[in-house]
């Protein structure tokens, strides 16, 4: 268990690359929290939010991944006013991002991808207000910039800022084997956040392997697919979802959802024999895969933690990885790999 953390419970902890940090192998993700904005999960009150990262981190969870875009900076905050009364020797460690520009006056209109080193300085000023912290944990380019700066001097921008103390450790979030190899010429990249789950497995292919090789940790964001693996949804549910709700806007929850569900029926099985939710054999299926240190995964409230605590400590067998790989490739949903190479 991290020192950071003292609770009643304890988690498995796994060493976060070469970062230092030694990390559950479950964090909370913010994603959702941030409220109604271009790409938000549609209306949240604060006080649920505030109650699932507390209990959260009272059940062992020693990280928190965040991102100023999230909710145009009000994810950063709601964040901080959680962790508020906790000693800060005691709190978890905080992961946010940068790279991702709203407008304050068009919320809803969609982030633009910007690299600019006088930028970033900005935010990552911005988001040590929010958070009221002294130093980030983990500070990750949210995705690869298009407004003409190129990968080099955004990540020399990082480096310089982890050099300065202003950050402890520098990561890259979305971005290819190939920029990963860009950015490790010019110094280590520490961490990669890619999307992974047993829908979305494109990284499967070639950067968790990567990572593996080089040191570098790896944090999957969307293990349960966005709530699709959790077992909790139908045709009826999503039909149900708020209109701001981005996912009413994803291919993977209407012309893909029957294919989607095959793979949950499948994990609701093996979670059956293992006596835990659906969401947790999600969230291990991803913990699986050497390379993966560990996996964000979201709530919006108490309960939602409960759903996937246990796949903290929750290790498939090469039997249960075996029958979910089967339905993944009976039902042809998603893309990637469908189990670890032997």
């Amino acid at each position: 268990m991290s020192a950071r953390l003292q609770t009643h419970y304890s988690l498995p902890t796994t060493s976060f690359g070469r970062t230092g940090m030694e990390i559950t192998r479950v964090g909370f993700g913010s994603w959702a929290v941030g409220g109604d904005w271009a790409v938000g999960w549609g209306s949240q009150d604060d006080r649920d939010s505030v109650a699932a990262i507390r209990h959260a981190v009272s059940h062992g969870v020693n990280w928190i991944d965040t991102a100023a875009i999230y909710g145009l900076g009000h994810s950063e905050e709601v964040v901080a006013e959680a962790l508020r009364g906790i000693p800060r020797a005691a709190q978890p460690y905080i992961f946010t991002k940068c790279g991702m520009i709203g407008d304050p006056a068009n919320p809803n209109e969609m982030p633009r991808r910007i690299g600019n080193p006088a930028s970033i300085r900005r935010e990552v000023e911005a988001s040590l207000k929010r958070l009221d912290v002294e130093r980030i944990d983990l500070y990750q380019m949210h995705w690869p910039a298009n407004d003409g700066t190129p990968l080099e001097e955004y990540w020399r921008t990082l480096l310089d800022l982890k050099a300065e103390g202003k950050i402890r450790a520098a990561g890259l979030s979305n971005h290819s084997v190939e920029q990963l190899e860009a950015a490790e010429r010019i110094g280590h990249v520490d961490t990669l956040q890619p999307p992974f789950s047993a829908i979305k497995r494109a990284a499967g292919n070639k950067e968790i392997a990567w990572c593996a090789r080089h040191g570098t940790g790896v944090i999957v964001y969307s293990p349960m697919q966005a709530g699709l693996l959790t077992g909790a949804f139908s045709r009826e549910r999503v039909a149900g979802l708020d209109k701001n709700d981005w996912r009413t806007r994803s291919d993977e929850f209407t012309k893909n959802l029957d294919k989607n569900l095959a793979v949950a029926g499948a994990m609701a099985v093996v979670a059956k024999r293992h006596h835990v939710s659906t969401a947790a054999v999600a969230v291990a299926w991803t913990l699986a895969w050497p390379g993966v240190s560990a996996a964000i995964v979201g709530a919006r409230g108490p309960r939602q933690v409960d759903g996937w605590l246990a796949a903290a400590s929750l290790e498939l067998t090469d039997a249960d990885m075996a029958e979910i790989g089967e339905t993944i490739e009976s039902s042809q949903a998603g893309t990637g790999p469908a189990r670890p190479a032997a």
